[in-house]
């Protein structure tokens, strides 16, 4: 069952970043420029800053989460991230009743499920084959069978 539990973990590790990695690498760092515009359209100040920010935590909580290592922190960054990009850019509250609005809702509460994935990982950790599992059992071995 140990075995089972730590692939599958490593699975998801790779199936969450997926997203946040390609919106980084894909996405903000090549369309820097437009992006950042985009950013100032909706009222974020000093958005080439934050676009760098954003693109930090989207790299760094990626990276933690993909390897486990201090993967709470990462999934912190990702969830910071996601509640900024998710209040300024799904804003479907805004928008009048119609397909736009039903759109950015949808957008909306997927991001609030990746949010739940976060803080699920914050409670629970990286799993078994990760780098804080490994360091973890090394810090705190099985104790010995008592006879």
């Amino acid at each position: 069952m140990h075995a089972i539990q730590g692939f599958l973990s490593v699975v998801a590790r790779f199936m969450i970043v997926a997203i946040f990695l390609a919106s980084a690498v894909m996405n903000k760092i090549p369309q820097f420029t437009d992006v950042a515009k985009k950013m100032g359209d909706v009222g974020i100040q000093q958005p080439q800053i934050m676009l760098g920010g954003a693109i930090a935590f989207l790299i760094l909580g990626s990276v933690s989460l993909l390897f486990g290592y201090f993967a709470r922190f990462g999934a912190l960054l990702l969830l910071v991230f996601l509640a900024a990009a998710t209040y300024y850019f799904h804003a479907f509250w805004k928008l009048p009743p119609g397909s736009a609005q039903m759109g950015e809702q949808i957008n909306f509460m997927k991001n609030v499920a990746l949010m739940g994935v976060m803080v699920f990982i914050m409670a629970n950790g990286s799993g078994p084959w990760s780098l804080d599992g490994r360091m973890r059992h090394v810090a705190d071995p099985e104790p010995l069978a008592e006879v």
